[in-house]
């Protein structure tokens, strides 16, 4: 029973895939056709007679013969039409004389269903036979064909073989696909293989694995397999308008009202987004998301913004189903998340916080709820079959809430998403899962997310939480799995560091491998910025600073590890073959004189400046194309979130990941200065990067965190600043928000104290101008953010930002000014009169009679300035 050894398939790459066939295994085959089956049938066959096994072949079938009269075998010709107690009856007499370690080979169990006019009968015939055969140490070859039998048999099925494997043909290759191996375990067991010759390779690129799967029908998935619900109905219904009327948009004008119905069922209620659905989204569209959902409910702002984005382009361009990488996301409905909080006793806390005093206590027992909970078993089980589709390819699970990504709230980075590699045993990656979503669930419940809401007045709002399951994009090398190129992408370019700069074509900031490191700020690394009219021109200060502005680290999912990961540039693509590197680095001659004449041959001498992909002109139009499609389509600025991955030297697919109004306030390039300013009034003086709209303001409060008295603070005492600062930037002066600049070192709103202020966004909300200086450590400048989720809620909150290099010329800062003018921070709070050395608070009232704080910024110029003169009248 389950012995190792004794048995083969016949195919030296399939049982590599298995690591063997066992003694008790009975091996499943869900096939289109017997041919498929019967290739696999012959070297199972062959094996056992060359090794001078039993070999039993049950004929029942009115399909062709699976052996040729070559392979002897022992032939039982049955008749299921006599009934289910004769067939069975005849069967396990046959399995009793020739008893243990004989191997069998059964007709397909597809006809079995049609003669006996019952699929919960084929499951009754296989849960009796297979534990049977595995008693005797058996193995034992069966066939189903997709797509013919429900839950009733395949479930039966699958609980009870020891192995299930799909097989699949797509342009003349075949391809397996491991769905259940019990007791065995490789990091590529689950995976999609393609047969070629007597190997069978895993297929690692997401691109090719969604181009074979997602065109296939998986019955698992078919509403129309599930119980007849009133959600059910409808959907249904719209995929008989479908057969009835075609693919294109009659099908949906033919009831205008019930599409109208299905979109905001499933897609959208927010009016704007909604209008956009009915102008892209056709029924067959509606009748695919009905189809890979979890659950009932709405699919979410994320979900509906990556969708809509897709079909804009594929109905303006036809060109774009070439370019674009397919995508076979699932979407977890929103109902299942509330079935969630009802079911785990979350719900009335969640109410409860729109009026309660303590609602961050609450709010923490809501998510020590959430991370504890359970799932409905009937969601589990669609968990379960999801990911037996996806195999032990890398996923991701990401927040899609009702309100998230639609015109004026992009809620970035407020919600979380979660990685999963996706390794290990069913039950484990089932596990790896549920925790994901959890994680992703409780996110609603965090203080940011909160912050968020309250500050946008969203807390009376319908919020519920739908989730988006991606595969990752990108490709296996080694033990790692990431993408070549990721990125965000705006169709509005907020920084123009130069007049040659066109703010209207956009502009990207990609990485090599995850995205992550395109849209968080965690360490004291560089992307790449790209202005789309003027892919090459760079905004560092000078060509000397290119090596220490570029990546060095990437973001990748450890297969090994099973877990989200960062390394070195030279760790990711060392030894990797197939990988096209002079695509994304270029060579630095400097190291390479340098390793020469030292005999050095350990050093790494490629350095990420995507300067070959942004010398391509196609890459470079293409997105610059995309981005303005998809804003002339949204009549909106848009943002995105994408991946890049070449087939080879010349060919690539782009992976549309997400699309969202992009939340940018104002467009005021270039504003005069209102006279000239003394230079002895100067304290904070810039010459970029800035971001934003420029402006001139009177500043009413101007918080400063002292570069040297910070460095001297221990990691506890940093975050007791961060939480100081946090409360004066949302001190009032009456009902009035005064305007403040707020200047520190490092960078702000890290989750590194040693880099610099650990606030969160929420607590800077109210800030008006944000200034990073580089004076944190040797190597660390400010770094220009855009496209990180802490760049979007700058735009949203219209927040000014600039970098100071006080060593660099144009730049100033007057340290001597924060100890003239009286700190008014123990008037402010007076129980944080003891961090008075690390914090200077200065008010306009307390520079002299007469006299204010000014800022005034030219963004055009990339020019900022904060300075003492007059109050202006």
């Amino acid at each position: 029973m389950g012995q190792e050894g004794e048995g083969n398939t016949g195919l030296r790459g399939l049982d590599h895939i298995l690591r063997g066939v066992r003694l008790g295994d009975n091996v499943v085959f869900r096939v289109d056709t017997i041919e498929e089956y019967r290739r696999l049938v012959i070297p199972f066959a062959e094996a056992a007679q060359g090794r001078d096994k039993p070999l039993v072949y049950f004929r029942f079938a009115d399909h062709p013969d699976l052996l040729p009269e070559a392979i002897r075998a022992r032939r039982y010709v049955l008749h299921p039409q006599a009934g289910f107690e004769t067939f069975i009856t005849e069967i396990l007499d046959v399995i009793e004389r020739c008893g243990k370690g004989a191997f069998y080979v059964f007709d397909s169990l597809s006809e079995l269903a049609v003669d006996w006019s019952s699929d919960r009968m084929l499951g009754n015939f296989f849960m009796i036979t297979c534990p049977y055969l595995f008693e005797l140490d058996t193995v034992a070859y069966f066939a189903l064909l997709r797509n013919q039998h429900t839950a009733l048999a395949t479930d039966a099925i699958q609980r009870t073989a020891q192995v299930v494997l799909d097989v699949y043909q797509n342009n003349g290759t075949f391809y397996v696909h491991p769905l259940k191996v019990d007791g065995r375990h490789s990091p590529t067991m689950y995976m999609l293989h393609k047969w070629e010759g007597a190997m069978f390779i895993p297929v690692t690129r997401s691109a090719e694995i969604t181009e074979i799967l997602a065109g296939l029908p998986h019955p698992w998935l078919d509403f129309s397999l599930q119980h007849r619900d009133i959600w059910t109905r409808h959907l249904m219904r719209a995929q008989e308008l479908v057969r009835d009327e075609g693919s294109g948009p009659a099908a949906a004008l033919k009831d205008r009202e019930f599409f109208l119905h299905l979109l905001r069922m499933l897609v959208t209620r927010d009016p704007q987004l909604l209008s956009l659905a009915e102008k892209y989204l056709d029924m067959t569209d509606v009748v695919n998301i009905g189809k890979r959902m979890i659950g009932t409910g709405l699919i979410g702002g994320k979900s509906a913004g990556m969708l809509i984005a897709r079909a804009v382009l594929r109905k303006t361009d036809p060109a774009w189903e070439d370019k674009l990488e397919a995508h076979d996301s699932f979407f977890i409905g929103a109902d299942v998340f509330y079935t969630y909080l009802i079911r785990n006793k979350c719900w009335w806390i969640r109410r409860r916080l729109k009026t309660a005093d303590d609602g961050l206590r609450m709010a923490a027992e809501a998510r020590e709820r959430i991370l504890s909970g359970e799932f409905t078993d009937d969601t589990r089980a669609q968990f379960m079959g999801m990911l037996q589709y996806f195999g032990q390819a890398p996923i991701i699970v990401r927040s899609s809430s009702l309100l998230e990504d639609a015109y004026g709230n992009a809620f970035s980075g407020k919600y979380d998403s979660v990685f999963c590699a996706n390794q290990g045993t069913p039950e484990e990656r089932l596990k790896n899962f549920m925790a994901a979503v959890r994680t992703v669930y409780a996110s609603t419940m965090s203080p940011e997310a909160l912050a968020y809401r309250a500050h946008w007045g969203l807390m009376d709002r319908d919020e519920q939480m739908g989730l988006l399951v991606q595969r990752v994009s990108g490709a296996v090398y080694g033990t790692r799995c990431f993408p070549q190129v990721a990125g965000v992408g705006f169709s509005y370019n907020p920084f123009v560091w130069s007049r040659d700069i066109d703010p209207e074509a956009g502009m990207l900031r990609i990485v090599f491998g995850l995205g992550t490191r395109a849209v968080d700020r965690i360490d004291d690394d560089y992307t790449r910025i790209v202005a789309l009219n003027a892919p090459s021109r760079r905004p560092e200060m000078s060509g000397g600073d290119v090596r220490k502005y570029t990546q060095h680290k990437v973001d990748v999912l450890d297969l090994q590890a099973n877990t989200h990961a960062s390394c070195d540039f030279a760790d990711a693509v060392g030894g990797v073959p197939g990988l096209p590197l002079e695509i994304f680095a270029s060579r630095d001659p400097e190291m390479e004189r340098y390793a020469v004449t030292e005999g050095r041959q350990d050093l790494f001498p490629w350095v990420l400046t995507f300067d070959d992909l942004l010398s391509r002109r196609e890459f470079v139009e293409d997105m610059r194309g995309l981005l303005k499609t998809l804003q002339e389509a949204y009549a909106y600025p848009v943002d995105i979130e994408f991946t890049a991955n070449f087939t080879d030297e010349s060919q690539y697919r782009i992976n549309l990941l997400q699309c969202r109004p992009f939340q940018v306030k104002g467009n005021i390039l270039s504003i005069e200065k209102p006279g000239a300013i003394d230079p002895e009034g100067i304290i904070l003086e810039s010459s970029g990067p800035v971001i934003g709209s420029s402006r001139a303001i009177t500043v009413d409060r101007l918080i400063y965190v002292v570069p040297e008295a910070y460095a001297k603070l221990n990691e506890s005492q940093r975050y007791s600043v961060a939480r100081l600062v946090g409360r004066l930037t949302h001190l009032k002066e009456g009902e009035r928000v005064p305007t403040i600049l707020l200047a520190g070192p490092g960078r702000w709103a890290t989750t590194t104290p040693f880099l610099g202020v650990p606030v969160s966004f929420a607590e800077i909300s109210r800030v008006s101008v944000l200034c990073e200086i580089a004076v944190m450590h040797a190597g660390l400048a400010p770094e220009i953010s855009l496209g990180t989720h802490f760049f979007n809620d700058l735009v949203e909150a219209d927040m000014l930002y600039f970098g100071l290099h006080p060593d660099r010329e144009g730049n100033i800062l007057d340290p001597g000014f924060f100890g003239r003018v009286p700190n008014s921070l123990a008037r402010l709070l007076p129980d944080a009169e003891r961090w008075g050395d690390v914090v200077r608070v200065i008010e306009t009232s307390s520079v002299g009679e007469g006299m204010g704080v000014h800022f005034h910024t030219d963004v055009l110029k990339q020019s900022a300035v904060c300075y003492l003169a007059p109050l202006r009248s």
